[in-house]
């Protein structure tokens, strides 16, 4: 029987020790045998002035922005209300009026 935790990013079982570290199999997530799980740090996502942004903002568009597989362009000023923050790339999850539901990346916008 194992003794090693469960994975605390998936919850797997399957956990083992790579050296001083403890790695899972399932989403690839290591970190240290002997590090709280509570002291990982929160991510903060910032806009292009370094404001802090939230879920639920409302921020405006600082550059035309193309829209993949489209020949439309989002504009500069347009107003985006009511945002997500995700993980990833485009870390913005959003709705714009025109366009529908669509990623944004936080380094065009900024926070109204």
């Amino acid at each position: 029987m194992s003794t090693l935790p469960n994975c605390p990013k998936c919850g797997s079982a399957y956990t083992y020790e790579d050296g001083a570290l403890l790695v899972c199999p399932e989403c690839a997530h290591e970190w240290s045998a002997t590090a709280d799980v509570a002291t990982e740090t929160v991510r903060v996502w910032k806009d292009a002035n370094g404001n802090v942004l939230q879920d639920g903002d409302t921020v405006t568009v600082i550059k035309d922005l193309r829209v993949k597989g489209s020949s439309s362009v989002v504009k500069v000023g347009t107003k985006v209300k009511n945002i997500r923050l995700i993980d990833g790339d485009h870390d913005i999850d959003c709705k714009i009026e025109g366009f529908g539901p669509m990623q944004l990346k936080s380094e065009f916008v900024k926070k109204a």
